[in-house]
């Protein structure tokens, strides 16, 4: 105990604006783990992790317990081998998403062609409402979804409300798949999406529809708009966030601020729907299999 406070008091002794600095990066680093972690299965895990050093860290140095720290001097290689194992998928996110922020948020259409897109989405989501066609649309972005295309139909079509009408009609071949959207085109359609891997979801009932948007969204920047078979209600993912119930207007709206991210009225739209506010209006109850 008295090497301790000895130590303790060493290093306030020798504190000064160097080793402030240390200890705000260190704080920063840690702050931005937690921050990554925060609503994935990764934020329990470390929370076991953190939990087990400070007993670890409490018992070697109150109590002289010399097989016990052998244990940790051979087991503690074998830890840090193990964790990026563990939190794999997490670790690659953090990177994508570092990766992403060096980059410019835009979607990558030409200027003149922003609207008509924006219409056809628009006018394809609601007449797909109306009818009770479920659909799944994902916007590829700076992230490249050629792996998910190879487990379609490769179209390279003109975005139009009927092509994606006749896409999703039920019981054609393409309908139970997702298209994959980029600029104007349909890439591909009947691909087959990653299913989120996030067993903390707002809503239990969501149907395969919902998760398959949420894990595409999960795994890379891309934005996804989904119709439900059941109810017709149009939602938007994005970053494994949903907002749900938008109808033609704030659809309109919310697809505006991805192609336009520059501007503080469209950033609103951008932000709104993935805050504690827009997701608590949006929530709702889809039925399984939407």
């Amino acid at each position: 105990m008295s090497d301790l406070w000895s130590e303790i008091t060493y290093y306030f002794a020798n504190f000064d604006w160097l080793s402030l600095l240390d200890v705000a990066l260190v704080t920063l680093v840690v702050f931005a783990v937690l921050m990554l972690a925060r609503g994935t299965q990764a934020a329990m895990l470390l929370r076991g992790i953190i939990l087990v050093v400070i007993v670890i860290a409490l018992l070697t140095t109150f109590l002289q317990l010399p097989g016990f720290s052998w244990l940790l001097d051979r087991g503690l290689p074998a830890l840090l081998i193990s964790i990026p194992v563990i939190f794999a998928p997490e670790l690659r996110r953090a990177l994508e998403r570092l990766g992403r922020a060096a980059l410019a948020v835009n979607l990558g259409a030409r200027e003149t062609d922003v609207q008509p897109v924006i219409q056809a989405l628009v006018s394809a989501a609601q007449r797909l409402s109306e009818r009770r066609h479920g659909a799944l649309m994902v916007i590829e972005r700076q992230v490249g979804l050629k792996d998910y295309m190879d487990t379609g139909v490769r179209l390279d079509a003109l975005i139009t409300p009927e092509l994606l009408l006749q896409i999703f009609y039920p019981n054609t071949p393409l309908h139970d798949g997702a298209a994959i959207l980029k600029d104007d085109r349909v890439l591909a359609a009947g691909c087959v999406m990653p299913l989120t891997s996030s067993t903390i979801l707002a809503e239990k009932q969501i149907g395969l529809r919902h998760r398959a948007a949420l894990g595409i969204t999960e795994a890379s920047d891309a934005v996804a708009i989904v119709v439900s078979e059941e109810t017709g209600i149009i939602s938007v993912v994005h970053n494994g966030r949903m907002i749900r119930r938008l109808d033609a207007d704030r659809l309109q709206h919310v697809l505006d601020a991805f192609y336009h991210p520059r501007g503080a009225a469209r950033m609103d739209w951008l932000t709104r729907p993935f805050t504690r506010q827009g997701r608590k209006e949006g929530r709702g109850r889809e039925a399984p299999g939407d």
